[in-house]
């Protein structure tokens, strides 16, 4: 209805103005030394990653796209967090969150959607843009609470979420003006595009951004990205029923053994974490 980035742009505004209202009312606001370190993260992951991720939903749709963007963001936010910040995980967590993974692939891989799609290398590529954004973004998150605690501050999730999402905001806002200023405009009425889309916009923006990236970034205060983002991959699992609505996919025996396992592997990554 409004285009990828433009859609983006408009839900981060909305994320950020209700998250603005608990930062600082209740939080620290923009007062902490990883200030910056979250403001970065929210420029990889809300902001290139997100303008990828928006990419690649029209041209390969939400189940693989988001499948590219967790899946692979896993792994990768494991390994860059080892390697930077030498984080280990027992081979018990890495063995559960890998059937984590393997149960989403198995769920969401997508057949005849994927064989007729005329845009598959594009959106392949935006999606694998995307997971590398999400994975980096991740690893900074974790690295500024390690420094907010070493300064002897406590950073909530909310205003972790509030001061990187001032980055996405910023830097979607360049890509939309970038966009805008080389492309044409969509066709027909801004008015009856904005009628339909205002409650998609909205609902994104609370759901997303704002309440999800709220307690995703609580989770990675406490838990390594390996933990997490197997967590977090589960996500394609819940827009199944959403992909029979929008885009009319129905949920195969397939994606009811692979949401199974999925779920299995999380509920024995969670007990190898006890």
């Amino acid at each position: 209805m409004l285009g990828g980035t433009e859609a983006n742009f408009w839900r981060l505004c909305f994320a950020a103005l209700l998250l603005a209202v608990y930062a600082h009312g209740f939080g620290a606001g923009v007062q902490s030394k990883a200030f910056w370190i979250f403001f970065v993260s929210g420029c990889i992951g809300f902001g290139f990653g997100d303008a990828a991720l928006f990419q690649a939903l029209p041209r390969i749709g939400s189940r693989l796209s988001v499948l590219l963007v967790l899946c692979l963001s896993s792994p990768i936010a494991a390994l860059l967090e080892w390697m930077w910040l030498g984080t280990t995980l027992s081979w018990r967590e890495i063995g559960c969150g890998l059937l984590v993974l393997a149960g989403v692939a198995v769920a969401l891989a997508p057949g005849r959607h994927l064989e007729t799609s005329n845009h598959l290398g594009a959106g392949m590529l935006f999606g694998l843009a995307a997971a590398i954004c999400q994975a980096l973004g991740a690893v900074l998150s974790r690295k500024a609470f390690a420094v907010a605690q070493n300064a002897g501050e406590n950073i909530d999730g909310v205003t972790a979420a509030y001061q990187r999402i001032l980055g996405g905001v910023l830097l979607t806002a360049l890509l939309l003006w970038i966009i805008k200023a080389r492309n044409s405009p969509l066709p027909g009425s801004a008015a009856e595009r904005w009628r339909k889309a205002w409650p998609w916009v909205l609902l994104n923006g609370m759901s997303g951004p704002a309440l999800g990236v709220s307690c995703y970034q609580w989770a990675l205060k406490i838990a390594p990205t390996g933990i997490v983002l197997p967590i977090v991959a589960m996500t394609p699992i819940v827009i199944i029923p959403f992909s029979r609505y929008v885009e009319g996919e129905r949920a195969t025996m397939r994606s009811l053994i692979g949401g199974a396992v999925a779920v299995a592997g999380a509920v024995l990554l969670a007990l190898a974490r006890m």
